[in-house]
């Protein structure tokens, strides 16, 4: 059975693009393969760097996923910072990390043209990163297009010191599903909080309301037809239908006639109707933190239990178990 691993930082309230993007996929992966998944917290604090929103955004990060169907039972589920094994583990491959693979890493650069102010956390993020997978001798990670050069620079990592002390890392493969690589905002960019355009999964039906309303479309007659492939809110809506529904609407959109506003109030129904049960449930552990907080705690001594021997074998072949 391949071990798969991924992790998500707790940045703000996850939107539908986190979670058709990553969050899904991770949740089914539990009946299919050993699933390895955790809280970023770690990777956020290249970004964020208010305490309070960074505690907290944590916690909700993982009520969130327990909310949506993360079963401690069926995988390995912590928080990041949980495991000092992994700041250990990044010292060791930063001492093997050639400048120039990290200098050539496009993340960095866009992020602080995006005006992130640039810091050695954020430089050397793909170390870390690194070293969540390799602790734990992932197989396949599961990666967003933005994210696939930093899984090339683990598996180079991982070569290299594969090289240079002998096999100890597994080479983790990258997985991309092209078809939900990039949800589509509300202004049509990528969905994302830094942009303003996201549709949150756990919110008021009027904040629902007023996000899809604002979704961007054309100025296409209602009487023409319209290419659904070209359109932001079929690439929304589709998500939530079934391949028999999805083909209807296209149709509609294809045969002439559709207006705009009668899919946005659709899918009004379709994200509040989807999330429906899993808002019970984040309610519930949110009015029961001591419930989540047992659950990270069982799930760091699960995780440090598997990254134990990852680590002492790295650490007798570098020379740091000298006794």
């Amino acid at each position: 059975m391949k071990r798969i691993l991924s992790g998500i930082q707790p940045s703000g309230a996850f939107h539908i693009g986190n979670y058709f993007g990553m969050m899904k996929k991770m949740i089914e992966y539990q009946d299919q393969s050993e699933l390895f998944c955790f809280i970023a917290n770690y990777h956020a604090m290249t970004s964020l760097t208010e305490g309070p929103a960074l505690s907290r955004g944590t916690f909700e990060a993982a009520a969130a996923f327990l909310a949506l169907g993360i079963d401690p039972n069926r995988c390995t589920f912590w928080v990041q910072s949980d495991l000092p094994e992994v700041q250990e583990l990044t010292w060791v491959l930063s001492t093997l990390t050639p400048m120039g693979l990290l200098e050539r890493c496009h993340s960095y650069k866009d992020k602080t043209a995006r005006g992130i102010a640039a810091n050695h956390g954020l430089f050397a993020y793909p170390v870390l990163m690194a070293a969540d997978i390799l602790l734990f001798q992932s197989d396949v990670v599961p990666v967003g297009k933005d994210q696939k050069q930093h899984l090339e620079v683990a598996r180079d990592i991982a070569i290299k010191f594969n090289n240079t002390f002998g096999h100890t890392f597994v080479v983790p493969d990258a997985e991309i599903d092209d078809e939900v690589a990039v949800v589509p905002g509300t202004d049509g960019q990528k969905m994302s909080k830094s942009y303003g355009n996201a549709i949150y999964i756990f919110t008021d039906r009027p904040t629902l309301k007023k996000a899809v309303m604002s979704v961007v479309t054309d100025a296409t007659p209602v009487e023409a037809p319209k290419d659904p492939d070209k359109c932001n809110l079929y690439a929304l809506a589709k998500l939530f239908l079934a391949p028999g529904d999805r083909q209807a609407l296209r149709q509609r959109y294809t045969g002439g006639g559709l207006k705009y506003s009668d899919v946005k109030k659709e899918l009004i129904e379709l994200v509040w109707n989807y999330f429906a049960p899993h808002r019970e449930r984040w309610d519930h552990y949110l009015a029961n933190p001591r419930e989540v907080l047992d659950v990270l705690q069982a799930g760091a001594e699960k995780a440090r239990a598997a990254a134990a021997p990852t680590l002492a074998d790295v650490r007798r072949r570098v020379g740091l178990a000298y006794r």
